[in-house]
């Protein structure tokens, strides 16, 4: 036989060898367990080999298979749920062969191990994961493998972008901290695995059921929050039901050919105008964009449509919960997502989790736009079921007033449409956030005025958020800039915030500031539960009350450069009749009469009082 034949016929079997059919194989289950006595699962099936396999879930029946035309995919609807714990055998099986892979129905968790959701007499505290404290120094630099102290560690920290080793036990290490400040409720950034660059923030996402190892494990996430509920605080996970990261496998590989709207290959990109979805005459033209598109333009924009999708991204939420037994969930990019699925998604939350309570992110200074979001509220015969939208309007007002763009007057006008939503007293209103300029770093954001904005904040009807350094004047530009390292949380920090005598003489003057006031809030029923009265409010001053049964409490707060005197009636207000005060906070002097009142406010001056 000559070689050149020899070579032909080794040539045409290497290339006959993949049409020959082999075995199928299991590599992954999503999810990877579930629990008894819940809604039956949809199990998302990854391996090779599947086209034509007859499956099985040990004796629970399959309701219907669906089989992608690779065989790489097989959603398999099991039509019950186990009702005691078990280990089944999930059997693929073809002419060529069978495999198996086991998953596990575990016991639910017991109600008082977390579910509590939060409310107004909570403070939320929003923590960037990667940024906030290096509580594991051996998942560090860009693959999570280098020590901390290693160059390839040192490297991905100087980068503004990179992955700078902050991780779920750095949080758990620093509870004290949080705890003493006067938070109750952690938000932490998406922990999903992210093999990506430059993806430390969470969210783009390359596999929904898996943390990723900058971050630690499933069971770094179960320690912090066994952790925090031990010291009766609650836990808040990012979720992002809207879209993956652009590394993501389904990119390349869907379970479905409509798993996304588009493909990467065309797609269209992601509308941010959201006043169409607003608009009962608007066209689909103007609407199907918003969510339809990929969020700026790369990432993959889940069909949720697709009811294969919607039940596999309600399941992802429901598992993080049960896992981690949250409290609750903050919801990126809410508004890109159709109104039908949050329907179902929070139909199938609030029957799991009675008392869960969720925050979704509706990105807009309008109150008539961010409204229409909020449970109760029904647009196109659809309501949301959302608990609240973070209050971004009053966001936009509370900066523009106090770093001087706008009138003290622009407070009271957006919250004089309070009445668009049907309870605004779950609104979540903030300074900063991890997308935006800090407070700290606007023209004009000084530490009186933060000071100031921080006083209105945590006096304001609705449960007030944090982000990580607003309490110590933490500053920071665009995007990548407005997410440092918080100091002392890092082996090289040069100082560190975290403990009081090496806080810089503003860190401390803004905690100590901050902490008076949540102090103050969580003893004063009024300040965090209580009804709000404006009774004035004028270009450098607004005066409101927060009243709860019979307890009044009087907020005076004046940015203006020059003491001022504030004459106000209060005939047929909240406080008609009462005649003395007790001043709990501030500087300035207050004098009472049945139906007026003198305030008496220095420069850039805060007075919290009890009326009497």
């Amino acid at each position: 036989m000559s070689h050149r034949f020899t070579v032909a016929v080794a040539s045409l079997l290497s290339w006959c060898l993949p049409l020959v059919a082999q075995a199928p194989r299991i590599d992954k289950i999503d999810p990877p367990n579930w629990w008894v006595n819940m809604p039956a699962p949809m199990l998302l099936v990854k391996g090779e080999n599947l086209s034509g396999a007859r499956f099985t879930a040990g004796n629970l029946p399959i309701e219907r298979t669906t089989i992608s035309q690779n065989g790489h995919w097989a959603e398999l609807w099991l039509s019950k749920d186990a009702s005691a714990t078990s280990t089944v055998m999930v059997r693929a099986e073809t002419s060529q062969g069978m495999t198996e892979r086991a998953f596990l129905f575990e016991a639910r968790r017991a109600a008082n191990e977390g579910f509590a959701g939060f409310s107004s007499r909570d403070v939320m505290y929003l923590i960037m994961t990667d940024r906030f404290a290096d509580g594991d120094h051996a998942n560090d630099g860009p693959d999570a493998k280098d020590a901390t102290d290693s160059a390839a560690a040192k490297a991905e920290r100087a980068n503004p972008h990179g992955w700078h080793g902050g991780d779920l036990r750095g949080i758990v290490d620093h509870l004290d901290y949080l705890q003493k400040l006067g938070i109750t409720t952690i938000w932490i950034t998406p922990v999903y695995q992210n093999h990506s660059p430059e993806a430390y923030h969470g969210y783009h996402a390359t596999d929904l059921y898996a943390v990723d190892e900058h971050f630690g494990s499933l069971e770094d996430l179960k320690a912090l929050s066994k952790a925090v509920h031990a010291r009766g605080m609650k836990l808040v996970l990012d979720t992002v039901p809207n879209h993956v990261g652009p590394r993501h496998p389904w990119v390349d590989d869907s379970p479905e050919p409509t798993w996304f709207h588009g493909t990467k290959a065309n797609h269209t990109s992601a509308v941010m105008d959201f006043q169409p979805l607003t608009n009962p005459y608007a066209p689909w033209r103007d609407k199907r964009d918003i969510t339809e598109g990929w969020f700026v333009d790369a990432l993959p924009d889940n069909n949720q449509e697709n009811p294969a999708v919607a039940k596999y991204l309600i399941q992802n939420a429901v598992w993080w919960t049960e896992e981690a037994a949250l409290d609750g969930l903050r919801i990126d990019t809410f508004s890109y997502v159709g109104r039908e699925f949050w329907n179902q998604f929070h139909a199938q939350l609030h029957s799991l989790y009675p008392n869960l309570t969720d925050v979704g992110e509706v990105a807009n200074p309008d109150p008539q736009i961010v409204s229409s979001f909020a449970g109760g509220v029904t647009r196109d015969g659809v309501d949301t079921g959302l608990w609240t939208p973070l209050d971004f309007p009053l966001q936009r007002a509370i900066r523009d007033a106090f770093i001087g763009r706008a009138s003290m007057e622009e407070l009271a006008t957006v919250l004089r449409q309070d009445s668009l939503y049907p309870h605004p007293e779950r609104l979540t209103p903030f300074i900063d956030n991890h997308d935006q300029i800090r407070f700290a770093s606007e023209p004009g954001g000084t530490l009186t005025a933060n000071k100031l904005a921080m006083a209105f904040l945590l006096t304001v009807r609705g449960m007030p958020h944090l982000y990580s350094g607003d309490e110590i004047y933490m500053q920071g530009y665009q995007d990548p800039d407005n997410r440092r390292d918080f100091p002392g949380g890092f082996p090289d920090a040069t100082n560190s915030a975290f403990m009081p005598s090496m806080r810089t003489p503003d860190q401390a003057e803004m905690f100590d500031w901050t902490s008076s006031l949540l102090v103050l809030r969580s003893k004063t029923p009024a300040l965090n539960s209580g009804a709000m009265q404006i009774l004035y409010a004028s270009h450098d001053s607004i005066v409101y009350t927060r009243s709860l049964g019979n307890d009044r409490v009087l907020i005076a707060i004046h940015r203006g450069e020059e003491d001022t005197t504030l004459h106000i009636s209060t005939a047929l207000t909240g406080v008609a009749g009462r005649t003395s005060s007790e001043q709990l906070f501030g500087t300035g002097e207050l004098h009472v009469e049945a139906d007026k009142m003198a305030i008496q406010l220095p420069a850039n001056g805060v007075l919290i009082a009890a009326i009497r």
